[in-house]
């Protein structure tokens, strides 16, 4: 029960892995809050956690909004009593295909919701704990990015490469305040985002298993149980680190 008595709070709560991540975090005592666009996705997502013995609880916002993100924070705080943890999983894949061919507005779009909405998750989520005796925040970015680059998914390999570096930089600024930063870069998961169009699970494995040396792709769980590592006490001393989680793909 490392998060007994503990506030989480998920970005993207009505995703897969921030889904496993929560379960996780309320298995072992966490209130988690979830938070995301979609009222009917998030109320679903609570429903299970709850059914699993869980405490949780829902938050709309759409974290490119500079109100909507501080507003997060504050019912979060306001509803629970405070905010000791922060995962700020909410992103998307974004404009695919060459560079030259990415429509700008499309580029604007990926970069707010994974670049400026991390930035702004985080200034709120910092303010706060700074004030109330520091807590840990766990971003997620990507082995496509800082540690790996696809051929048409530049676009997204610099949104999260950029996920890396702001992690690193808020790490280094306000460890003194006692809040650490670190951030996740997963590979290939079993979510929908890894499949391709009309693609199977079946046909996806055995593309996955040619590129990764694990031969599979990753759990849900596995990424979950990584974030709670960097979330918890015995990961102390970690801080502006980017743990890769990717089976040996950058290896």
């Amino acid at each position: 029960m490392r998060f007994n008595g503990k506030v989480v709070l998920i970005t993207g709560g009505a995703g897969a892995i921030a889904g496993a991540t929560a379960q996780a975090f309320a298995s072992e005592g966490a209130m988690v809050v979830l938070a995301g666009r979609d009222p009917g996705k998030l109320t679903e997502a609570v429903k299970r956690i709850e059914a699993e013995g869980g405490s949780a609880d829902w938050v709309t916002a759409d974290v490119t909004s500079p109100d909507d993100a501080a507003r997060m924070v504050a019912t979060t705080a306001g509803r629970h009593g405070g905010l000791d943890v922060a995962f700020n999983n909410a992103g998307i894949l974004g404009a695919t295909g060459p560079l030259a061919d990415v429509d700008p507005g499309s580029w604007s779009s990926l970069m707010d919701a994974n670049v400026t909405g991390v930035f702004l998750s985080m200034k709120y989520e910092i303010a706060h704990m700074r004030a109330h005796g520091g807590g840990a925040i766990v971003n997620m970015a990507s082995n496509i990015g800082a540690h790996r680059r696809l051929a048409g998914l530049g676009a997204y390999a610099v949104s999260k490469a950029a996920v890396s570096a702001l992690s690193r930089a808020a790490a280094l600024d306000h460890a003194a305040d006692g809040v650490r930063v670190n951030a996740i870069s997963p590979g290939p998961i079993d979510t929908p985002m890894s499949l391709r169009p009309g693609e199977t699970r079946q046909d996806r494995d055995a593309r996955m298993a040619a590129h990764i040396p694990a031969g599979r792709v990753g759990e849900t769980a596995e990424i979950a149980a990584a974030v709670l590592w960097l979330a918890a006490p015995e990961s102390a001393f970690v801080l502006g680190h980017d743990l890769v989680a990717d089976g040996g793909a950058t290896a």
